[in-house]
């Protein structure tokens, strides 16, 4: 992969970071340290800073041997082929291996069902994994097979062209019927487990639209522009309409039975790796949603 910079002065750890989806900075540090970078065909330093047109190579290493428990589970795949898997995830199912869950992730249902067939880009906890959606959002998730789809959905998701649609009840009626959140989110200033809208935050841009209003509460459809933690929990936290059963961003008590997000990942539109056609991915709202929906229907406005 090769990279023309266009700043002066960044530190490359933080331009690599910022160029190459799902790359952290500890792991473009990874990549520097392994001789993995160059920069104008000379290897540097972790420290080094950019000069505008600094020519950068980036050779992505084979991955490393797994050592991952691979677990038997019912996993629900949507769409598969040769390059691409799309995985309805349930709430409550973790996506990669991390402190207190080591061997009952979607990662470990991935090992055990098409553990010689996933992408090793993103390192030996997520193979596969090109994005994230949190343990207790359920709905649409795609996993790339080869390391060549990865880089290409990885793409998608930079320019935009990863289409990702969600479907949320938020506390509070909506006057309008739809509008952008355009704001910067990055690590809360004060607990690291929380994001929040900050200026020094990554770019954020999250789209809305009333589906239907109920006394107290709305049912959303927000389509997101960019991927950030948290992205639609903050946002909507942001416009006073936190989603339903959110205890981190919302009310600190359950309501309507609901002590996580309602939250679903509904539709997935993407150019295939191969083929070059686009394709279209839906869920069906998952029970616990629907349950909510028909509490809210039986409350008059």
């Amino acid at each position: 992969m090769e990279l023309i910079c266009t700043a002066d002065g960044m530190r490359l750890d933080v331009f690599l970071a910022e160029q190459i989806e799902n790359l952290s900075r500890s792991g473009a540090q990874n990549l520097l340290e392994g001789g993995h970078v160059l920069v104008n065909g000379k290897a540097v330093k972790k420290n080094y800073r950019t000069t505008a047109g600094d020519r950068i190579q980036v050779e992505l290493p084979e991955p490393e041997p797994l050592d991952i428990q691979a677990t038997p589970m019912a996993l629900e795949i949507v769409y598969e082929d040769s390059d691409v898997m799309v995985i309805n995830k349930p709430k409550g199912l973790v996506v990669h291996p991390a402190a207190g869950h080591q061997d009952d992730t979607l990662v470990n249902g991935l090992m055990y069902a098409r553990g010689d067939a996933l992408s090793g880009i993103n390192g030996v906890l997520r193979p596969g994994i090109v994005h994230r959606i949190d343990k207790d959002t359920s709905g649409l998730l795609i996993v790339a097979k080869h390391d060549a789809a990865h880089l290409h959905l990885a793409e998608q998701l930079k320019d935009h062209t990863l289409s990702r649609v969600y479907e949320a009840v938020v506390c509070g009626t909506f006057r309008e019927d739809s509008g952008t959140v355009d704001a910067p989110i990055g690590r809360h200033p004060t607990d690291r487990k929380r994001m929040a809208i900050t200026r020094e935050g990554k770019d954020a841009v999250t789209h809305w639209e009333v589906i239907a209003r109920y006394r107290g509460y709305t049912h959303v459809r927000c389509r997101l522009e960019t991927g950030r933690t948290h992205q639609i929990r903050v946002h909507m936290a942001h416009l006073g309409h936190p989603i339903l059963g959110d205890m981190v961003y919302g009310k600190k008590k359950p309501e309507l039975g609901q002590d996580t997000q309602c939250l679903h990942a509904r539709c997935l539109r993407f150019v295939h790796p191969s083929t070059g056609k686009t394709v279209t991915v839906e869920s069906e709202l998952p029970d616990y949603f629907r349950e909510v929906l028909e509490k809210l229907g039986r409350m008059t406005l």
